[in-house]
């Protein structure tokens, strides 16, 4: 006698598969809300709330870059030290310069053990 039938063991395998990738998910980076908005002469002040799951210094969401449409960084908010007692945070980068005639820009979130989140934040600049 087995303790699942065939059927059964092999559906419990998806499970477990699905289970573990909503695991390995949760530990990136995920960008919750972003603004943008004019400083004038140019320049521009953008805004990220986001959220992970902090463990300390080994593991931390270490920055967010902004790039244009085509992935070409644009600015970095580098993210000094982890935040474990603090989820969801905000940080902000003034005088951000952005080049001519460009319409949307887009927010990417790293971590300092899995890299880059899949989930990003895409903003349109302000006239």
């Amino acid at each position: 006698m087995t303790l699942f039938p065939p059927l059964t063991r092999q559906a419990a395998w998806v499970a477990l598969t699905l289970m573990l990738a909503g695991l390995s998910q949760a530990n990136e980076p995920e960008p919750l809300a972003a603004t943008i908005s004019a400083q004038g002469a140019g320049l521009y002040r953008i805004s990220l709330t986001l959220r992970h799951a902090d463990e300390g210094w080994d593991h931390y969401a270490d920055r967010w870059e902004l790039v244009d449409e085509q992935g070409n960084l644009l600015a970095t908010r580098r993210l000094q030290h982890p935040h474990v007692d603090e989820q969801p945070f905000t940080r902000s980068l003034s005088a951000v310069r952005l080049p001519q005639g460009l319409e949307k820009v887009t927010i990417r979130v790293h971590d300092s053990r899995h890299g880059y989140g899949r989930r990003k934040v895409t903003l349109e600049i302000p006239r």
